[in-house]
């Protein structure tokens, strides 16, 4: 990276008042990632939640960084007990259990869906269901170790594939209603 394109990022560094509104703003990205986690179709052995439209909500609405935050406040709020997890799980535990894979992968989709400020709608459809599939990535490599592959993807991947369409559209239908 030269230092013409750091110098902007130097300049870009919140203010102290900034950073208490991001991180602020973040715990509430947290809390709304929490309540859809309670939104749930309960399965085995991954429960489909509201969870990744939220996590991909959160990226492209704040950024890169924003959504990367939210999803690690959630992460660490739940794993210190808060029952903001899939059906009100709660504890390290869940950072271990099945789902903690899918868990994980928030972090790089929220990162992800961070790119999709000021592209078209076509690129930011395509980024989008491209972060809601990363989700996957890291959730089918864990769950595999607890089930086995073929049973982590026909059970944890091939099952989500028509809600992964519908709440990659629903984020985009979202995204273009707050940009008016």
């Amino acid at each position: 990276m030269t230092v013409e394109r750091l110098a902007p990022m130097a300049l870009a560094l919140p203010a102290p008042r900034s950073a208490l509104r991001f991180v602020l703003l973040a715990l509430l990205g947290s809390w709304l990632l929490a309540a859809s986690a309670h939104v749930t179709v309960p399965m085995w052995p991954v429960p489909a939640t509201l969870q990744t439209m939220v996590v991909l909500l959160l990226g492209a609405v704040g950024g890169p960084s924003f959504g990367v935050a939210a999803v690690a406040a959630y992460l660490v709020q739940g794993a210190a007990g808060l029952p903001f997890f899939a059906g009100g799980a709660a504890g390290p535990a869940v950072l271990v259990g099945p789902t903690a894979g899918y868990l994980l992968g928030f972090l790089a989709a929220a990162w992800l869906a961070g790119q999709a400020q000021g592209i078209s709608w076509r690129r930011q459809a395509a980024l989008l269901l491209a972060a809601h599939l990363l989700v996957f990535v890291p959730g089918i490599t864990w769950l595999a170790g607890f089930i086995g592959w073929q049973q982590a993807l026909d059970a944890g991947f091939l099952v989500f594939l028509p809600s992964t369409v519908v709440k990659t559209a629903l984020a985009l239908a979202l995204l273009k209603a707050l940009g008016r």
